[in-house]
């Protein structure tokens, strides 16, 4: 039943009733679920959570993060499920910023009256279907691909245009170690410093999800192990070991509902249950990496992220607990300079994409649900989480509270601001470009038999230009001495050439 609390609450301020999370790592293949099931749980969890199972039949709007499964319309069949027969159901773009616009996007909703109790869910069951196949058994599976939802939210976004492919920048794995030799350029740290730098900062990151029960990965480990190739821990791209990749083989699932005060009321939601949304704002970074300023900042996370400690009326010493979207090392680290947040203190509240685990796009679902939980343990704190999609690209901000937001739920959309920042200093892209380069930053890439080609971003500009925007292209090589010289040396500022098939040649 409810309490005295919140009782002048405004009746349209929205809240957090009810968060579940979910897994599953069956020994027995048989007992495994499909990932439609993995997410009516969580829905159901979330429902037990609030103390109101009903709730799921008031459900008006039910949305689904986007999955490597095929269902077309997910939302529906839940719906159908749960008896919601008059939601609207919607289905997101890929994006791991996805979870916090949605929830910016609902409680703005329920601010304006457009809905009242609104599902966000999304799950996987990735290493049961991997290891499915690898054993030739087969989970049954709904069919569903002709149902289309109501509504699909977000935008398709291209992670990587014709040039940037050709020259083998193609996944996540490729991109954010570069970010990350960027970042110890522009601290100017050796490697060794900068490595054992960012075990360390991992290794807290394991530290919470050894204490985290829904953490897929539990097994404790130290910088040093996370740190040095090994069996088990191969270098992926360096300097990243797979202990400092984002992880989505798992069997995970998160839910959220939301609601209005009145309804929260009328439910008999008790008020200890409720957690606040304060403020939540959106912005992305330029889409084309070969475009951006520079390969170790984020305009978008600086304008957007400082946006939404503004409109909650609160500053980084103000929030107890924060959650930074943590696929890579260099994520969390570029959101923490741009939020001028210190590394020195906790950043994840689950223990981030590596070891609580990262389903595809529906990570920041689980680090919102961990995030009430810590609030109403602590129920006069704030608390900011952040998500991230694509290459630090799309960006999504939220602050919460079991507090009311003094002036009521905030939120903008910061992508004019950005723009107008970003626009005029954007790299040019010499994709022609042959000769004279200056190396800007660079990974190597390992296979399962040892480091197999470097990826270079190089900067064209000739010394007598260098005060204007980057010129920017990207050149690779295979030559081993080069490979093993480029991770025992500093060779960023460095000259090389480049030539017309896209080898760089480094003296």
């Amino acid at each position: 039943m409810t309490t005295g609390r919140h009782t002048a609450v405004d009746p349209r301020t929205p809240v957090l009733i009810g968060v579940g999370q979910v897994s599953q790592r069956p020994d027995d293949l048989s007992e495994a679920v499909e990932p439609l099931e993995l997410m009516a749980r969580a829905c159901e969890a979330a429902a037990s959570d609030c103390g109101v199972n009903s709730v799921l039949g008031r459900v008006d709007a039910l949305r689904v993060v986007r999955g490597a499964w095929s269902y077309s319309d997910p939302g529906r069949l839940l719906a159908e499920r749960f008896g919601a027969d008059r939601a609207v159901t919607a289905l997101t773009h890929h994006g791991g910023n996805t979870p916090q616009s949605l929830v910016n996007r609902s409680a703005r909703e329920i601010v304006d009256g457009r809905h009242d109790v609104v599902l966000i869910v999304g799950g996987e069951t990735i290493w049961t279907r991997r290891r499915a196949r690898r054993e030739g058994f087969t989970i049954p599976t709904t069919a569903q691909t002709e149902a289309a939802p109501d509504e699909m939210i977000g935008a398709e976004l291209p992670m990587n245009d014709d040039f940037e492919t050709s020259r083998g920048l193609e996944m996540p794995i490729h991109l954010y170690p570069v970010f990350e030799s960027a970042i110890r350029g522009s601290r100017g740290e050796t490697i060794e410093a900068h490595r054992d730098r960012i075990s360390r900062l991992w290794e807290g990151f394991n530290r919470v999800a050894v204490a985290n029960p829904h953490a897929w990965n539990r097994t404790p480990m130290t910088a040093a192990e996370i740190r040095q190739p090994g069996p088990g821990n191969r270098m992926v791209g360096f300097p990243y070991t797979r202990a400092m990749n984002s992880n989505w083989f798992l069997d995970q699932a998160a839910a959220l509902i939301l609601c209005s005060a009145a309804t929260a009321r009328d439910l008999g939601v008790a008020t200890d249950r409720w957690v606040f949304p304060w403020a939540g704002t959106d912005g992305s970074d330029t889409a084309r990496v070969s475009e951006r300023i520079d390969l170790h900042s984020s305009p978008a996370i600086r304008i957007a992220g400082r946006r939404c400690l503004e409109l909650a009326g609160v500053g980084v010493e103000d929030l107890t607990h924060i959650d930074l979207y943590s696929c890579f090392p260099s994520a969390v680290q570029i959101a923490a300079a741009e939020l001028a947040i210190p590394m020195d203190r906790p950043l994840t509240v689950t223990g981030g994409l590596t070891f609580a685990g990262g389903p595809l796009n529906n990570y920041v679902t689980h680090s919102i649900a961990t995030m009430a939980g810590l609030l109403r343990q602590d129920p006069g704190s704030p608390g900011l989480c952040t998500a991230n999609g694509g290459y630090v690209t799309k960006h999504a901000f939220g602050v919460y509270s079991c507090t009311p937001p003094a002036e009521g739920f905030r939120a903008e959309n910061c992508q004019a601001a950005i723009d107008a920042l970003v626009e005029p200093a954007k790299a040019r892209v010499a994709s022609d470009h042959v000769g004279d380069v200056t190396i800007e930053a660079y990974t190597v890439m390992f296979d399962r038999e040892g480091a197999d080609h470097a990826l270079v971003a190089l900067d064209a500009r000739p010394e007598s230009a260098r005060r204007g925007p980057v010129a920017r292209t990207w050149g690779r090589t295979s030559d081993p001495g080069i490979l093993e010289a480029l991770m025992d040396e500093e060779f960023i500022g460095r000259g090389a050439r480049l030539t017309d098939t896209g080898e760089v040649v480094i003296d």
